[in-house]
């Protein structure tokens, strides 16, 4: 991001454009059709007449001492004219914007970037799979995701779901004759549709049934589930295949009785509200089958299968935090493990097979402060990232954390940084590249990192010097995205590689940056 002064902004808007360099000749041209609407006509190579008016400029480009000026040795102004200052870059933490400065994004570094508001802001949302395919790098983009409404009232609160469609290119590569139409693409508007049902109270968390990779949309005539957390204190399952199917199908009239009345409600939480939920599919012989952890904000953990009869939500919790859980993760490697984290500052390690419902192993003392959100690697299934309440993100590899009933110390993450200097919001593995995730925090920035860069200090040269502040950019910070006021999550679109989507107060923002 780049800072600019208000002020700045509105002269540079005001004004009637820069110099143009020229070419050589052309500014004397212009000079003289200013004088003489028509202009004259230069000869290069006539020499034996000359005019009246010839004889007063020669004369005119004479200076004090009656010596002629060579053009040739003392060019136009334009040709000598220095280059625009490139704007200063800002730096989180470093720089702070002052009463009349604003943040402008640099779009040479977005290959695509879009912002999106609706009429209410969405505290969580997830990315839904479609049927256009994986790997995909063509523009437009189209992505659809389902939200849940932070409503002003319960009652007027919402599931959603969006298709989001026109996401063009918005970096401009280079320049050419076709500008002006390359500029009419580039600010096409995206388009942003949805189709709706009520939903009972503000919406704290929403996830997505998992759907096997490179798998396509179930037929309609098979339902499609996303779980949402209610204020309310219940965990509501929903079928929203039959929306998906109005945004893409022109007059398809959505079954209401299927789709504005929850498939199933899970009350094991009593009143107590939550934030942590993960779905997981059972895999194996029955890869149909669905499993549902839910936690609240009583330090309580409730599993939820599914039967080819329906759902059943099982009555014993699992229980071993002393505070509220924050967020969920099922094991991508081992179907009955899954962990948590908590306001307690632990993260734990669970297997379901367990008797008692106690956790396995964990990390007592994982952060200073609460725990906000885990993110299991898929690809290395030992790596487990957390985010606290203190800004800090930590790498943890699994294969140290102590078994309960041993006095072992807890283990040092094997990465950690303090870039963030609010609470961390959301964090998420890259879906298919091991060593990237993104993070936002509270301090209204989305980060994006590679754990795989180092720092070499040869190649970097004066890159490594601490800027003005003293506050030194990690190498393995990639980029840091702007412009959102209290992001709440942020997610890896899984069929658009580099994509990523955050909500916050203010809308959505969908972009994909030149680091990944």
């Amino acid at each position: 991001m780049s800072k600019r002064s208000a002020t700045e902004v509105n002269t540079a808007s005001g004004s009637q454009g820069e110099p143009r360099k020229t070419p050589r000749g052309e500014s004397k041209l212009r000079e003289h059709a200013a004088d003489d609407e028509m202009g004259e006509f230069e000869d290069a190579w006539e020499d034996e007449l000359e005019s009246d008016e010839e004889v007063v400029d020669a004369e005119a480009g004479k200076n004090e001492d009656g010596m002629d000026v060579d053009d040739e040795v003392m060019p136009p102004i334009e040709e000598t004219e220095e280059q625009p200052t490139a704007p200063d870059v800002y730096i989180p933490g470093v720089h702070h914007l002052g009463k009349d400065e604003i943040l402008e994004p640099d779009d040479s570094v977005y290959v695509m970037r879009h912002n999106m508001s609706v009429n209410w802001p969405c505290l969580s949302f997830d990315i839904l799979r479609d049927n256009l395919g994986d790997e995909r790098q063509r523009f437009p983009a189209t992505a659809y995701i389902v939200a849940g409404t932070q409503a002003d009232v319960a009652k007027n609160n919402e599931i959603s779901v969006y298709k989001m469609s026109s996401l063009q290119r918005t970096q401009k590569e280079n320049d050419s004759d076709d500008e002006e139409d390359d500029d009419d693409a580039l600010d096409e508007d995206p388009l942003l549709e949805h189709r709706s049902v009520p939903h009972l109270g503000g919406v704290n968390r929403v996830r997505a049934q998992p759907l096997p990779a490179s798998s396509p949309l179930p037929p309609v005539s098979q339902p499609y589930y996303v779980a949402s957390w209610s204020e309310t204190g219940k965990v509501h399952v929903w079928d929203v295949r039959p929306l998906i199917e109005a945004l893409d199908v022109p007059g398809y009239t959505v079954d209401k009785t299927r789709t504005h009345t929850p498939a199933f409600t899970i009350g094991s939480h009593g009143r107590a509200e939550g934030f942590a939920m993960d779905w997981a599919s059972s895999g194996g012989a029955n890869p149909s089958a669905l499993r549902l952890l839910t936690g609240d904000i009583h330090s309580k953990i409730f599993l939820t299968t599914t039967t080819p009869s329906g759902f059943n939500a099982l009555a014993q919790p699992f229980a071993a935090h002393t505070s509220s859980v924050e967020d969920l993760q099922w094991s991508p490697a081992e179907p009955t493990v899954f962990a948590s984290c908590s306001a307690d500052q632990s993260v734990q390690i669970w297997d379901v097979r367990v008797k008692g419902r106690t956790s396995v192993a964990g990390i007592d003392r994982a952060h200073e402060s609460d725990v906000n959100v885990i993110s299991w690697n898929r690809a290395t299934t030992y790596l487990l990232l957390s985010g606290g309440d203190e800004g800090g993100i930590k790498v943890w590899d699994l294969r140290n954390v102590k078994k309960k009933g041993t006095s072992a110390p807890d283990p040092t993450p094997v990465a950690g940084f303090n870039w963030h200097s609010a609470p961390i919001t959301s964090i998420e593995w890259h879906p298919t590249e091991d060593s990237i995730f993104a993070a936002s925090g509270a301090d209204d920035q989305v980060t994006l990192w590679d754990l795989a860069v180092e720092q070499d200090d040869e190649e970097a040269g004066g890159m490594n010097a601490t800027p003005e502040g003293g506050r030194e950019v990690p190498p393995q910070l990639l980029f840091v995205h702007q412009g959102q006021k209290d992001v709440k999550e942020v997610h890896w679109h899984p069929q658009i590689p580099g994509t990523v989507i955050s909500t916050a107060l203010d809308g959505f923002n969908v972009f994909k940056t030149i680091s990944v």
